[in-house]
């Protein structure tokens, strides 16, 4: 019998693939459960259309993302933090205050996607990876100063 799967099953596929499996196995026990659906002409028309709209979505997060890209491009973002001699920052700048001074700038940006090769201690400037998409990264310069006053 041909089922949908509806979520991920282990060893047997992944959420939206359609797959053969035992008349038994698919009516007595993935059925009731609620993993799958039978492979209907309904179902598979249901089916098309829900990969038609994640397709979509997933063009226009890709496209968001190459647009924010080159906004970022070659971008220098200030950030002022409290230092001691030699240097030294009181603390490290986080994914969290580089968040919030491209915020500052304009940029909404969710923390989790900057990525820092480690971590920043001193003042000077360092490059910044960040993933706005699987296919998109795009990395800018930031550049710690010391607060004034």
């Amino acid at each position: 019998m041909k089922v949908i799967l509806l979520q991920d099953i282990k060893n047997l596929g992944k959420k939206g693939e359609v797959k053969e499996v035992a008349e038994g196995y698919g009516r007595n026990y993935l059925i009731p459960q609620g993993q799958v659906v039978e492979a209907s002409k309904k179902n598979m028309g249901k089916l098309d259309l829900e990969l038609k709209r994640k397709e979509r979505r997933e063009s226009e997060a890709l496209a968001k993302a190459q647009e924010l890209a080159q906004r970022l491009e070659n971008t220098v973002i200030p950030l002022e933090m409290k230092a001691g001699g030699a240097g030294r920052l009181f603390g490290s700048a986080t994914n969290a205050d580089i968040a919030a001074a491209l915020a500052k700038q304009g940029i909404e940006l969710d923390k989790r996607k900057i990525e820092l090769k480690e971590p920043v201690k001193t003042l000077g400037q360092y490059e910044v990876l960040i993933k706005l998409h699987s296919q998109v990264q795009v990395t800018i310069i930031l550049d710690v100063k010391p607060i004034e006053g």
